[in-house]
């Protein structure tokens, strides 16, 4: 049968463009092969980063709250009066130093249990722990001096030589530890006070359960990997054999990954291509391990990469077949041309134009698609840019938070450095900072003892009299029944605030803040009373009732009316010249 020179040139485009278009099909299957390998393997190493970065946020927590201790004036005075001989005095100091305690670890979900150890008592969280002193940790713990040492995992019933533990299940079996000594201090006034050298020094032991990072790395990790934690001497920390925990997990490639510190490795590990990512912890030396067989990155995707490379191939074809057909006339060949173009338009290629070469009514088509093409792609970049700039201002926005225990920290080594420089005034001023930020940024709103309301007063009374060059002096009379009962935070705050800024802003010397409390017919009352310039009738009511004026002042008497009920607030009452007075209702 004769071929028609039609069929034998598209037997001809055919023949050209599938050699080619197989070959360019292999290269794009393996390309695109290796190009999701390279990003799964990026994507995992990035996971093994990120989980180790959210354990030592936590764990840095951790060492921060540990170094807060070493200033806690309650337990300074606990350790420095305890008789270790009276069991009563024990027991009444166990449960002191459980809820001091408790106030700096509860909150921390991953902490399993908190305890301080001395030769003659546990402190803390009751395990069975024996004596916890002739255990490795606590040894480790005081030749550490001082230094937090994290422990790798352990056998409790190893570790603490209980034998009879290991026929049970006991859900605190394999833990891992962080302690270090307590060496007490405070500073009164500008006096340092320490322990005598006679005083035992405590350890503090912070326990974790090993599952804690179990579990933050199997909802993470990829399906088919598997993961472990080794310390510096390639023992395990955490895995998902659960069964080797403890052990040494030895290999040279294990060396190797401990030397480089952090990366990716392909090896072959028990004869399987494997992905090997790692990365070591900045705050425990642990190296955390993810290894991930290559099938389980990309065996999912091969079906998808071989399908759209065949779908692809037979695509190109078609329009192989087109472009033949696209000879056989000029006619139809711009509209031809056009219909390719969209089709690569379509799918997300807007950097398509199509060559305009007359002036017809093809071309003006012509022209007005590749104008419509171009405000497309201007669309999409506008669009692309404003998501690059939504995601520059929420990272900016994470890098502007900051820890409140990060601020507490620096004002304590500020004060420690202004303490060397013979700076007293310095350093009480920092101390009184440091107690009032620490006041102000505990996480409960709740009531507080009142005795905690009058301290921060004196710190923020010593910092403001230092400022004004002691213009003013401050007295206070109290009755000692109301310290049985708590306050609200910051109750005194906006108006002692108020006096001196604004009451005593006149004068160079001479002011008298006189704070008095006392019951009354069931009924708590505290005053504030200054001597300062005083406030007419309308400066009194633009304080409570305008908007605009005195933020402070109106919380605390919104905060005591929620609280109490509204037959309980504030009262004024000043005049011009004469001075300002406060009295604050509270009920019993």
């Amino acid at each position: 049968m004769k071929m028609t020179f039609r069929s034998r040139l598209l037997a001809s485009f055919i023949f050209l463009i599938a050699v080619p278009l197989v070959v360019l099909g292999l290269i794009f299957y393996r390309t695109s092969l290796y190009v999701v390998t390279e990003q799964a393997q990026k994507n995992v190493y990035e996971i093994v980063k990120k989980n180790n970065e959210i354990m030592d946020t936590k764990l840095r927590i951790i060492d921060q709250n540990s170094m807060a201790l070493f200033v806690d004036k309650d337990l300074f005075r606990i350790f420095d009066q305890l008789n270790p001989d009276n069991k009563a005095e024990l027991l009444a100091a166990d449960r002191q130093v459980s809820d001091a305690l408790r106030s700096y670890f509860s909150q921390i979900d991953e902490v399993y249990a908190y305890q301080l150890w001395t030769s003659y008592f546990t402190f803390g969280q009751m395990l069975p722990q024996g004596d916890p002193t002739d255990s490795d940790i606590y040894r480790a713990a005081r030749q550490a001096e001082g230094k937090m040492v994290w422990y790798p995992t352990y056998d409790f019933a190893d570790m603490f030589h209980q034998p009879y533990l290991k026929t049970g299940t006991i859900e605190f079996r394999y833990l891992y530890s962080a302690t270090r000594v307590l060496d007490f201090s405070y500073l009164d006034n500008t006096t340092l006070e320490k322990l005598g050298p006679g005083i035992e020094r405590p350890v503090l032991a912070i326990s974790f359960k090993s599952d804690t990072l179990r579990s933050l790395y199997e909802k993470s990790i990829p399906d088919g990997s598997r993961f472990m934690v080794l310390d510096s001497d390639n023992r395990i920390v955490a895995g998902s054999e659960s069964g080797r925990i403890t052990q040494a997990y030895r290999g040279d490639w294990v060396e190797r990954v401990q030397r480089m510190g952090s990366g990716t490795l392909r090896m072959k590990l028990d004869g399987v291509p494997t992905i090997v990512c790692f990365d070591r912890s900045q705050v425990t030396g642990w190296m955390s391990i993810v290894l991930t067989p290559e099938s389980a990155l990309v065996g999912g995707l091969v079906p998808i990469i071989r399908s759209s490379t065949t779908v692809l191939a037979v695509i190109m074809g078609i329009v192989a077949l087109m472009l033949a057909f696209f000879i056989s006339g000029k006619i139809t060949n711009p509209i031809k041309k056009l219909l390719g173009a969209m089709r690569s338009v379509g799918e997300g290629d807007f950097q398509t134009r199509v060559a305009v070469s007359t002036n017809d009514e093809f071309g003006i088509l012509l022209q007005r698609f590749n104008l419509m093409n171009d405000r497309i792609r201007l669309l999409v970049s506008e669009n692309y840019e404003i998501k690059l700039k939504e995601q520059e201002a929420e990272i900016h926005a994470l890098n502007m938070q900051m820890n409140p225990h990060f601020l507490y920290n620096t004002l304590n080594v500020m004060n420690w450095m202004a303490i060397e420089n013979d700076q007293k005034e310095l350093s009480k001023m920092l101390v009184c900072l440091s107690n009032m930020l620490h006041y102000t940024s505990r996480k409960e709103w709740g009531a507080v003892h009142l005795s905690e309301e009058i301290e921060w007063m004196k710190n923020y009374f010593y910092i403001m009299s230092v400022r004004f060059e002691e213009k003013f002096a401050v007295s206070y009379e109290i009755e000692s029944a109301l310290y049985d009962y708590k306050v609200p935070r910051l109750l005194f705050q906006p108006f002692v605030e108020n006096a001196i800024l604004h009451g005593f802003d006149q004068i160079e010397s001479g002011g008298r803040i006189r704070i008095r409390g006392w019951i009354e017919q069931g009924t708590r009352y505290f005053e504030v009373e200054d001597n300062g310039r005083g406030m007419s009738g309308d400066t009194v009511h633009a304080i409570l009732f305008e908007e605009s004026s005195s933020v402070g002042i109106k919380n605390t008497i919104a905060r005591i009316r929620m609280t109490y009920g509204e037959n309980y607030g504030v009262a004024f009452s000043s005049q011009p010249g004469i001075g300002t007075k406060v009295t604050i209702t509270l009920p019993l």
